[in-house]
C-alpha cells in the first residue's frame, strides 16, 4: 500500500475524509535547526481554552476508571475538552487491545482536525505500536503529544521520525504540574525549570527537592530522554533519537541500583553517552539502596558513568514518577546549569 493509500485507509477507519498533504501555503510553520540526521525540527500550534484533546492508551489495559476521570478533570481545569480514544478500555491480555487497535486510536486523533493535542497513558506496550503509526501523517498535522514513563518509546519514535517537539509530562493533576504544563503548551513560554525551595522559619532550605551537582558547568543542546528502562529498550532500533550534542535526561521507578548501572552501561556501550553534552538525572522513585556490603550506591553508579565524560551534569530535578513534575519539550534547545541545577528552555516549544 502506498503512503497516500495508507493514509486514505486510516482516515476512512477514523470516519474522516483524507485531505491530502498540506500545500505550501497551508503547511504549518516549521523551525529548522541544524540536524545531521532526521527531519527538520517542527513545533505544533499551542493549545487554547476550548481545544479538544485526545486521550489514548497505547500500553497496559486500564481497569481503574477513577484515575482516568481525574485525568479528564485535570485537563478540563486547563480549559481543554478531553476525548477518550475508542479503544481506551479495550483489553487483549495485559494490553489495551491489539497493537493495531492501540495505534489506530492515535491515528484517529492525528487525522481529526478537531483534536489539537494527545495525552498518552503509560504501563507497557507503547513500543509495540511504533511500526503501525503513519509518521508522514503525524508530520503533516503536527499536534501536541504528551506522555511519560512507557510513553518514552512513543515520544522518542515520533520525534525521531518526524522532528516534532513532543512533551515528557503527565496529566496536570497537581497545581505545580499544571502551571508548568500550561506555560509550555498554552502560553508558549520558555521557562526556567528550577526546583522550588522550601521555607522553614523564614529560612530557605532544600529538603524534598534537593539536587546535587555531578560535574559543574553549563551546556546547551536539544533535550532528549525519558524513562531509562524504556529508553534503553529501543537502543538499536530506528526509533531512537540522535543524541549527538544533546542534553540527556533520564528517570525511573522501582529499579534496583544494579539495574540502573546495567542500563547506563548499555547507553555507554552503544555510544549514546559519548555523544551527549550534558546530563540530568531526575528521580528514581522507589529505588532502594542495594543489598549487602558490596553494593554500590546510586550516586556512585552515576559518577562512574558520568564523571569521566567531564560534561555538566546534575541529579534531583523534578522529573519522573512524582506528583509534582516538570514537563520537558523533547527536541527543543535548552541550557542546563549543573551548578544551579536548572534547565532553561531557550525558545517556545509550541507556536
Amino acid at each position: 500500500m502506498t503512503q497516500p493509500d495508507r493514509r486514505t485507509f486510516l482516515a476512512a477507519a477514523a470516519g474522516l475524509p483524507f485531505l491530502g498533504a498540506p500545500t505550501q501555503e497551508s503547511a504549518p510553520p516549521k523551525n529548522v535547526v541544524d540536524r545531521k540526521n532526521g527531519p527538520a525540527l517542527v513545533r505544533a500550534p499551542r493549545l487554547k481554552p476550548g481545544d479538544r484533546v485526545g486521550l489514548v492508551n497505547p500500553a497496559t489495559a486500564a481497569s481503574d476508571t477513577v484515575s482516568i476521570d481525574i485525568a479528564q478533570d485535570a485537563l478540563r481545569s486547563q480549559g481543554l475538552v478531553p476525548v477518550l480514544g475508542e479503544n481506551y478500555f479495550a483489553r487483549r491480555g495485559y494490553f489495551a487491545g491489539t497493537d493495531e487497535e492501540r495505534a489506530a486510536d492515535i491515528m484517529r486523533f492525528v487525522l481529526d482536525p478537531e483534536i489539537k493535542g494527545i495525552w498518552a497513558r503509560g504501563g507497557w506496550g507503547s513500543a509495540r505500536v511504533l511500526p503501525h503509526l503513519d509518521y508522514d501523517a503525524i508530520a503533516s498535522s503536527p499536534k501536541v503529544f504528551v506522555g511519560y514513563s512507557d510513553s518514552t518509546a512513543l515520544l522518542s519514535g515520533i520525534h525521531k521520525k518526524t522532528g516534532l517537539v513532543v512533551f515528557h509530562g503527565s496529566f496536570p493533576r497537581t497545581t505545580f504540574t499544571a502551571e508548568h504544563q500550561r506555560a509550555l503548551l498554552m502560553d508558549a513560554a520558555a521557562p526556567l525549570l528550577a526546583n522550588p525551595a522550601d521555607i522553614e522559619s523564614g529560612k530557605t532550605v532544600q529538603t524534598e527537592n534537593r539536587t546535587r551537582t555531578l560535574h559543574p558547568g553549563k551546556a546547551t543542546g536539544p533535550i532528549l530522554g525519558g524513562n531509562l528502562t524504556v529508553l534503553t529498550s529501543i537502543v538499536g532500533t530506528p526509533y531512537l533519537p540522535d543524541f549527538e550534542g544533546a542534553i540527556l535526561f533520564v528517570e525511573d521507578v522501582d529499579e534496583a541500583v544494579y539495574r540502573i548501572d546495567r542500563m547506563l552501561t548499555q547507553l555507554a556501550l552503544s555510544g549514546v553517552l559519548s555523544k551527549i553534552k550534558g546530563f540530568v538525572f531526575g528521580r528514581c522513585t522507589d529505588c532502594p539502596p542495594g543489598q549487602g556490603h558490596g553494593s554500590l550506591t546510586l550516586e556512585e553508579v552515576l559518577l562512574d558513568h558520568i564523571a569521566p565524560l567531564k560534561i555538566p551534569a546534575f541529579r534531583g530535578s523534578m522529573i519522573g514518577h512524582i506528583s509534582k513534575q516538570f514537563t520537558l519539550p523533547l527536541g527543543a534547545e535548552v541550557e542546563i546549569d549543573a551548578d544551579e541545577a536548572t534547565i532553561q528552555i531557550l525558545r517556545p516549544a509550541v507556536l
